[in-house]
C-alpha cells in the first residue's frame, strides 16, 4: 500500500498545509499518559509526517523531532521549528541507525504503509524498551447542527468520491508480538472542528477520495470544489457548523527479541 498516488503533488501539499485540522496535540497528550513519558525524551521520529503538524505536536514530549515523508512537496510545506528536522524517506526503509531512538510515531499514515515492513523497521530503529505510537483521525461525516448531513455524506459524497483502498485492519496483539512489540493499549476518542462551508470544502479536497478522482482525470479540482460547495451550503444554518472527527490509537513497546 502506498500514499504516493494521493499526497505527493504540489497542489495537494499546499491544500493539505492550509486545510487539515490541527488535532494532534490531543493525541500526543494521551500518548504521554499511556506510554508513561514523564519528561522530555531526547528525540523522536515521526513517520509519514506530511506537512509537519504531527511532528511539531511532539515538541512538548521530545527535545528534538525528525519528521520523514515520501513526498518532497509535503516536506516543502512543513511547519518549521528549530527543534524539528525533515527528511525524505520511506516508512519501510528508514535512514536511521539501529537502536537509535526511544519513540517512533506515525499519524494518519499507518494504513498506507506496507505494515509488516514498517513494523520490522520500527523494531530495528527503536532502542531498548522504546515505544511506537500509531494513530489516525477520520472525518465522521457528522454535523452537530444538522443530522441530515450524515445522509448526504453516505448517499452523495461517498458515492461520487469513494474511499480508495487502504489497509484498515486493526493492529492486533498477536500481530504486534510477531514483529517484536507488546501492544500495551488501544484508545479511541473524538474531537470537533468548527468550519465554514468554504473551510469544509477545502478540507474535503485534501481527502484521498477527492484527490483520487481529480488525479484519475474523472473531473477537475474546480469542478469538485464547485459541486461540493453547492452541495454543503444548504446544510449550514449559521456561518459555521461543528463536525465530528474520530481518532484511534495504538500504543506499543518494543520487546527484547522477536
Amino acid at each position: 500500500m502506498s500514499s504516493r498516488t494521493f499526497f505527493t503533488g504540489l497542489k495537494e501539499a499546499e491544500r493539505y498545509a492550509r486545510s487539515r485540522p490541527f488535532f494532534h496535540p490531543l493525541a500526543v497528550d494521551r500518548a504521554r499518559a499511556a506510554l508513561g513519558i514523564l519528561e522530555g525524551i531526547s528525540y523522536a521520529i515521526d513517520i509519514g509526517c506530511g506537512t509537519g503538524q504531527s511532528s511539531v505536536a511532539l515538541l512538548p514530549i521530545a527535545n528534538r523531532v525528525v519528521g520523514i515523508d515520501l513526498s518532497r512537496n509535503m516536506l516543502a510545506h512543513a511547519e518549521r521549528s528549530a527543534r524539528v528536522h525533515y527528511a525524505q524517506a520511506r516508512a519501510e526503509a528508514m535512514p536511521f541507525k539501529s537502536g537509535s531512538v526511544l519513540l517512533i510515531t506515525t499519524a494518519l499514515a499507518f494504513h498506507w504503509f506496507d505494515r509488516h515492513r514498517f513494523l520490522g523497521e520500527a523494531w530495528r530503529v527503536i532502542q531498548g524498551e522504546g515505544c511506537l505510537f500509531a494513530y489516525d483521525n477520520g472525518f465522521r461525516g457528522v454535523m452537530r447542527e444538522n443530522p441530515a448531513f450524515s445522509d448526504w455524506t453516505r448517499d452523495s459524497y461517498l458515492k461520487r468520491y469513494p474511499t480508495p483502498p487502504r489497509d484498515t485492519k486493526p493492529l492486533t496483539s498477536e500481530e504486534a508480538v510477531r514483529f517484536g512489540f507488546l501492544l500495551i493499549g488501544e484508545d479511541t476518542f473524538e474531537n470537533e472542528v468548527a468550519m465554514t462551508p468554504e473551510e469544509l470544502v477545502a478540507y474535503l479536497t485534501t481527502q484521498s477520495n477527492v484527490i483520487a478522482a481529480v488525479d484519475g482525470g474523472g473531473e477537475t479540482l474546480d469542478v469538485a470544489q464547485t459541486w461540493l460547495l453547492d452541495q454543503v451550503r444548504p446544510f449550514f444554518e449559521a456561518a459555521q457548523a461543528t463536525f465530528l472527527f474520530g481518532t484511534r490509537a495504538w500504543y506499543l513497546r518494543k520487546l527484547a527479541a522477536r
